[in-house]
């Protein structure tokens, strides 16, 4: 394709093709190639979906009311949210009206999995991009213990022998060849830039949060009887509630239980506050102070969020994160989205292993059609099972290019957070706390952090902060703190109106297909961990006459359209300068910023990769 300007990034791929493949430590299969300049910066990006997800044929001519069971097994990591999306979807076709404790249940669900999902990404998939584990070896735990007092003052395990304990733990497990998930690491790159008393704090609150994690995720079998995939009802939850009787013989949701999830949302709120929120500003401040302000892409341009967490259940206008649109940069404008239009969201396939009778057009979601067509570009180098550089000038994902009125698009925390810090400005009562948030980071990284550690202040605004690798990172360690606070009224909520004497928990008055009418249509939305999440249902006769899901990576994820529009990911990485080509960090660090989920298959496979079993199913 040689050099072109899109979006305003000028693209070159003719410098030197650096490939990564599999792209690691995310939820599916993802491929990733880059073009670099003589100096080793990013010219131009290629991301790849590398597996067909294909539920959408499978669910055709199916239940309606089992469609979440099927759809919650797109992914293991955000468990629940395609279910929850999914119930919501059917309801929205056919009229239901669900009942306040479901209602408060189904976000006490939702908020625990951004609990746990937002935590694990970043100290489990996403803190090793920015921490090197082996410097902590060289750390001085009382050094490190001060600085464990200066993020975090409230944090109780901070003492100089608690951080030498796991020093020396983590000393043994390096000294034993045994690496676990940080074998293959590039250690020691000069894209490294963390001291190494910050890099042990970091490694030790990894520790932590895996003890933690298992025990938040306790919420979704309270309510939904088991994690992961946690269970749904069209027209509630599935889960009785009754104060007066104990264990098995009363129902799941009793005071006994009420007070174990009450103990677990207070837990998130206090991680959150004396060790998540602390790391990613103490670690975004060292790096920014190091001049890596890179991967914004079109956060700094196009965000989109359909909105979420209504303070009164149905009234949009309540959104704790308001939805809309911001294009061009333009945090002014906030453009209303309706999921409805199909003037607005639209999916291309000019690049993706699909087919359409007309490629030229985008199809609405309830026109939508996942029809796998895998053919390579005559330019792709090697063969159809063994790819070694793609042609972007032809089909080369197997996800689509969602666009809002033809514009890509990203999604994900960073784009609520633009969102709801825009809103806020212009007034929106229910979202306040987003800009309190927003500014109180911004001025920490700015000037507490900077004038405490010894190094210079600075004075960049919210607008220079936030589109960034970093400042993506920071908008889901602050949708955490922002959803424990909430989920801790909801709760709250939920046991005021229960004491009034309501239990009930689902309105089945439109179980009966009979009552349903002969064709119908309806759409779901919900602020996934990953970004905003939308699936649209046609059911004619009883049966799901067609059915598509548009997840926050196909938003992110998408390759080029028509218009020679990259997507989110690839955006990101443009303009990006690398220390050492041969190990990525920086392609790594911004990737996983976006916490890729392609899909929900995983392949075994021993070190030197070697087939470790084979199983058959007849």
């Amino acid at each position: 394709m040689g050099a072109y300007e899109t979006q305003g990034f000028k693209m070159d791929n003719s410098g030197r093709r650096v490939v990564v493949d599999p792209v690691t430590r995310i939820e599916g299969h993802m491929r990733c190639e880059v073009n670099l300049d003589s100096n080793n910066v990013i010219r131009n990006a290629v991301s790849t979906g590398t597996m067909w997800r294909g539920l959408e044929v499978i669910l055709k001519g199916r239940d309606p009311r089992d469609a979440w069971a099927f759809v919650e097994r797109i992914c293991g990591v955000c468990t629940g949210c395609h279910a929850l999306t999914s119930v919501r979807a059917v309801e929205d076709a056919l009229g239901i009206v669900i009942p306040k404790n479901a209602y408060l249940i189904r976000e006490i669900m939702a908020k625990t999995l951004q609990e746990h999902d937002h935590a694990v990404h970043f100290y489990h998939l996403h803190a090793l991009d920015w921490v090197d584990v082996v410097s902590a070896l060289k750390a001085d735990p009382k050094k490190t213990s001060d600085l464990q007092h200066l993020v975090s003052p409230s944090h109780p395990m901070s003492s100089p022998g608690y951080f030498r304990d796991i020093q020396n733990r983590l000393k043994k497990f390096v000294e034993s060849g045994q690496l676990g998930p940080f074998m293959n690491g590039y250690w020691g790159n000069k894209a490294y830039v963390l001291p190494p008393e910050a890099n042990l704090m970091a490694v030790t609150h990894y520790l932590e949060a895996l003890d933690l994690q298992k025990e938040w995720v306790k919420v979704h079998t309270v309510f939904g009887g088991k994690n992961p995939h946690p269970n749904y009802l069209v027209g509630g939850v599935p889960c009785a509630i009754n104060i007066d009787k104990d264990g098995a013989a009363g129902a799941p949701v009793n005071m006994e239980r009420l007070n174990f999830v009450e103990a677990r949302i207070k837990e998130m709120i206090e991680f959150n506050n004396n060790v998540y929120i602390p790391d990613v500003l103490a670690i975004g401040t060292i790096y920014k102070q190091a001049g890596w302000l890179y991967g914004g892409g079109l956060s700094a341009t196009n965000v989109l969020d359909y909105g979420t967490y209504e303070k009164v259940m149905g009234d949009h206008s309540t959104q704790q994160l308001p939805g809309g649109a911001i294009l061009d940069g333009n945090w002014d404008v906030i453009h209303p989205v309706d999921p409805r239009d199909p003037e607005q969201v639209q999916e291309f396939v000019p690049h993706s292993w699909y087919k359409y009778a007309d490629e030229s057009k985008g199809l609405h979601p309830w026109d939508g059609v996942t029809e796998p067509n895998y053919v390579l570009g005559a330019n792709t180098k090697g063969t159809r099972t063994n790819i070694q550089e793609l042609d972007e000038s032809a089909k080369y994902s197997w996800i689509k290019s969602p666009r809002w009125r033809g514009h890509a698009m990203e999604v994900g925390p960073l784009s609520r957070y633009i969102l709801g810090y825009a809103h806020a400005k212009q007034g929106h009562k229910y979202c306040q706390r987003v800009k309190e948030q927003i500014d109180t980071s911004a001025m920490i990284i700015n000037s507490v952090y900077p004038k405490a550690l010894g190094l210079p202040e600075t004075q960049y605004s919210a607008k220079q902060l936030l589109p960034t690798t970093i400042g993506r990172t920071l908008a889901r360690a602050l949708e955490a703190q922002y959803c424990a606070e909430m989920m801790l009224e909801d709760f709250k909520e939920l046991v005021a109106n229960i004491k009034a004497g309501d239990t009930t928990t689902a309105n089945v008055e439109k179980w009966d297909p009979a009552t349903w009418p002969k064709e119908a249509k309806g759409v779901g939305t919900v602020a996934a961990p990953r970004g905003t999440l939308g699936h649209w249902i046609r059911i004619k006769d009883g049966r799901i006459e067609n059915y598509q899901c548009v997840v926050p990576t196909t938003w992110n994820g998408s390759p080029r359209d028509n218009k020679g529009q990259i997507g989110a990911f690839e955006a990101s990485l443009m303009n990006t300068p690398m220390a050492n080509p041969e190990q990525p960090v920086e392609i790594l660090r911004t990737l996983h910023s976006f916490d890729p989920c392609l899909a929900c298959s995983t392949h075994v496979m021993s070190p030197d990769g070697q087939e470790l079993t084979s199983v058959k199913v007849r």
